[in-house]
């Protein structure tokens, strides 16, 4: 509920005449400006406008820190200097409101680059009060649950959403340079596909049809390919109704790419050029620090064959693992998975033997066959497939085939992926016939990856959680007055 000191400071400043919520204030600067030109702006006039978040007086001095988007600057209302409608206006402030200020560049007594005010303008009156006299929000599920809170308060965090923009920015730009076309696919589909998740499932009214949140976009942007596009690629919100951590949010932002006429190996050197480019452009090196460790991007990038390396940590091998098999090594292992068939075992073990120790950018090469139907086996070993995963910082950052391109086979794998989701596998998604009778039309071979944004910007704004950089996280609804 609103404040009812603020209420009677907002009725006197009607009372006055003024209105508290103006259609617009005509700004000259930005805070950094004041700040950081102050040797070319002293003894000038400046207009600047921002959010009060400190405010003291001082006899018949009143001093403001403003907070824009920029940083903070200074602000002095006093007599003789101020005029004395801006000077009610003034009395009338608190932490929080917005204001304007025209006045001149000065320095206090104490050497503080300060606007001395000449006039005051309220731009917002703010109603209800900052969290704990503006020295930071804490409370982390406040913070993600009410984000305009947390920006406020700790102006730190902006830094991480900069971050996340000059990410995509650049992945677009460098995408783009590379002569790759960006579509926008369907979000909404007949059959969900291109990955092993939970969906959601709406409908549409007008057509009387369920359909699914795409957990994916692989289906369609391959069609693109089929259809002629040789380069394409889509930023895009996808949407996997599973597990909320510290890795997982069930709405997030990935970036799918697609080349005709490449492979893997194609697309592990193209990887290591765009990723080592990108952490280049946004830190001037290579290496960064993530909690507290050196992580180097200098390419090339190791490669850790993934059969190969479990069998070497656990003396393992999964390359033909049946499901009866499975369910016995899930029961050494004493792996907790509802799931036991092959897929989520070797899937399990990987997480346990292989992936806690992959910290610097990592190749994870040639999964087994079984765990990848939209891929092709490797050339001299059929049970094993054309695929690797990107890891970094222990986190799965990228996911890239050589695309299955031969029909007959498709059909086959995505059947057999359809038999397991019959048998209770419900992250297995259905087999879908249309895009298998695109395929049937010929498509020629393909690369295709997918990288995941929040978890790259969540490694390069050196945070553990994937919340930090996601604008506005899924979060536990509150609870109402009634406790419902």
């Amino acid at each position: 509920m609103p404040d009812e000191f603020k209420l009677e400071k907002l009725k006197k400043l009607r009372g006055l005449g003024i209105n508290p919520y103006p259609y617009s204030f005509s700004r000259t600067h930005k805070s950094v400006d004041v700040t950081g030109e102050f040797g070319t702006l002293e003894g000038k006039e400046v207009r600047v406008a921002g959010r009060i978040i400190k405010r003291r007086e001082m006899g018949k001095l009143c001093f403001m820190d403003i907070l824009d988007g920029y940083g903070k600057v200074q602000v002095l209302a006093r007599e003789g200097a101020t005029k004395d409608d801006s000077l009610r206006i003034t009395e009338l402030t608190d932490s929080g409101d917005i204001i304007g200020v025209r006045g001149i560049v000065m320095k206090t007594k104490k050497g503080e680059i300060t606007v001395e005010a000449k006039e005051i303008v309220m731009l917002s009156k703010s109603l209800l009060t900052l969290p704990e006299k503006f020295h930071g929000l804490t409370d982390t599920e406040i913070r993600y649950r009410k984000r305009h809170l947390d920006l406020i308060t700790n102006p730190n965090v902006r830094q991480f959403f900069v971050i996340r923009a000059r990410i995509l920015k650049y992945l677009r730009d460098f995408l783009d340079s590379e002569g790759y076309v960006e579509f926008e696919t369907p979000v909404l589909q007949p059959k969900y596909g291109g990955a092993n998740a939970k969906p959601f499932l709406t409908e549409y009214n007008a057509l009387d049809t369920k359909v699914f949140l795409r957990i994916s976009d692989e289906l369609y942007l391959k069609r693109l390919v089929i259809g002629g596009f040789e380069k394409v690629y889509e930023v895009s919100k996808d949407f996997r109704n599973e597990d909320i951590d510290s890795t997982h949010n069930p709405e997030f932002t990935q970036i799918e790419f697609y080349e005709a006429y490449k492979d893997y190996e194609d697309f592990m050197k193209f990887t290591e050029k765009m990723l080592s480019g990108l952490v280049k452009n946004i830190f001037g090196s290579y290496k960064i620090k993530y909690q507290g460790k050196d992580l180097d991007f200098t390419p090339p990038f190791k490669r850790v064959p993934w059969v190969e390396e479990l069998n070497k940590q656990a003396g393992i091998d999964v390359s033909d693992m049946s499901d009866t098999e499975s369910a016995k090594v899930a029961k050494k292992e004493d792996l907790d998975i509802p799931i036991k068939n092959a897929y989520h075992v070797a899937d399990a073990l990987f997480d346990k033997y292989i992936k806690p120790e992959l910290f610097h950018p990592t190749f994870v090469v040639d999964f087994p066959s079984y765990m990848c139907p939209l891929t092709k086996d490797k050339r001299g070993n059929p049970r094993l497939s054309e695929r690797f995963e990107l890891f970094i910082a222990g986190k799965e950052e990228g996911n890239c085939y050589s695309e299955l391109t031969d029909p007959v086979e498709q059909r086959r794998k995505l059947e057999a992926q359809e038999q397991e989701r019959k048998k209770g596998d419900y992250d297995a998604p259905p087999s879908d016939s249309d895009f298998i009778e695109a395929i049937e039309y010929g498509m020629p071979p393909t690369a295709g990856m997918g990288l995941a944004i929040d978890r790259l910007a969540m490694i390069l704004t050196d945070n553990i959680s994937i919340k930090e950089v996601i604008p506005f996280p899924a979060v536990r609804p509150e609870k109402d007055g009634a406790g419902k």
